[in-house]
């Protein structure tokens, strides 16, 4: 048993059954026994690989995309350029490095990293030592300018409620203390007001998950966005609309049970693109783009090719494995969807339909 299931099972014996919410933000981001407080966990030595950390084209396209979207919008002379959740730092170096090219873009740029681990700060701060970066513990604490922002794989580790459908309402999944050990139960039934909308399209044992904070965030970004103008380009896996039991555990690059070891297994849920967009009130969304596709869009073939012509032997069978694995429907492709907020009256950013 981990130090943290021992310290939950003592709140839960204290003070009732806590939600999967609480349970999720403790095992994330507990100050002394948190995933994400204690260790770097990105790459073959940790637990997961993100699309940043698999090719540098990821982060040049995605770049380039941010870059195109500031000329279309008059080149604001002075502009937010925002990553939330920047894991190592990988995908904002290579933003930068690629948007080096767009003259004046770097120099109109005020770098912000919005992240809690102090452990990854380190690590963002090693690979963007170039660089002058201000961290941000919170969304709110973004300045009042234009936004340029990316969120790669943030709102997943977010902490998400679940529900199951029930004849009289809805019952909420709970962690529980059952003979020693963590384990899931129920509420007894209830009305959910956040989950009225979900009435005419589920049915009694029908599992939604609900994400405040990936809620709360989208609207904030829609908004910053709305007054100060600017674009959010949002990559996680999920897909539109919340239906079925997403939660899961990754250690050691293999799935295993979400209650297992808590601490240490990263732990996330399926994003709802929906909820995300409908948060968006007073701006644009663009359509959901799966992520192969607008990498397509974005030219990752053609610049997958110039970079193979340096390459042979088994830096070329990685490159073109790399190329697959962001792009194809086996693999990252399908699973791993796109959605860009915009100010209303402009296009959607490239690579992205209205």
């Amino acid at each position: 048993m981990t130090p943290l299931a021992e310290i939950l099972l003592r709140r839960i014996a204290a003070t009732g059954p806590i939600t999967i919410a609480d349970y999720m933000a403790e095992c994330l981001l507990h100050p002394e026994y948190g995933y994400y407080s204690t260790r770097d966990p990105f790459g073959a030595g940790g637990d997961f690989t993100t699309a940043p950390e698999i090719s540098q084209m990821f982060g040049e396209l995605i770049g380039l995309c941010l870059a195109q979207t500031w000329l279309d919008q008059d080149q604001p002379a002075a502009f937010t350029l925002a990553e939330l959740g920047p894991g190592r730092g990988t995908l904002m170096a290579d933003i930068l490095r690629a948007t080096g090219q767009v003259p004046g873009f770097l120099q109109a740029a005020n770098l912000c990293l919005v992240e809690a681990s102090v452990t990854l700060r380190e690590k963002q701060r090693e690979t963007l030592g170039a660089y002058q970066v201000n961290w941000l513990d919170r969304v709110s604490d973004l300045p009042d300018a234009p936004l340029y922002l990316v969120a790669n794989e943030f709102f997943d580790a977010l902490p998400i409620r679940q529900f199951t459908r029930d004849e009289k309402g809805w019952r909420e999944h709970q962690i529980t203390d059952q003979e020693g050990s963590l384990q899931i139960g129920l509420s007894t039934p209830a009305p959910i007001a956040a989950l009225d909308h979900r009435l005419n399209d589920t049915k009694p044992g029908d599992i939604v998950e609900i994400c405040a904070p990936g809620v709360a965030i989208a609207g904030s970004l829609s908004t910053r966005i709305n007054v100060h103008g600017g674009v959010a380009i949002i990559v996680d896996y999920g897909g539109w609309r919340s239906l079925g039991d997403t939660l899961q555990a990754l250690r050691h690059h293999k799935m295993e049970d979400p209650l297992a070891n808590p601490g240490n297994a990263d732990i996330t849920a399926h994003v709802d693109f929906e909820a995300l967009a409908s948060a968006a009130t007073d701006i644009s969304t663009s359509q959901m783009t799966p992520q192969g596709v607008l990498l397509e869009r974005l030219g990752i073939t053609a610049r997958a090719r110039q970079l193979a012509e340096n390459l042979q032997g088994d830096a070329l069978d990685s490159h073109v494995a790399a190329h697959r694995r962001l792009t194809h429907g086996d693999e990252m492709g399908t699973l791993f969807k796109a959605i860009a907020f915009h100010p209303n009256g402009t296009n959607p950013p490239p690579g992205f339909a209205p």
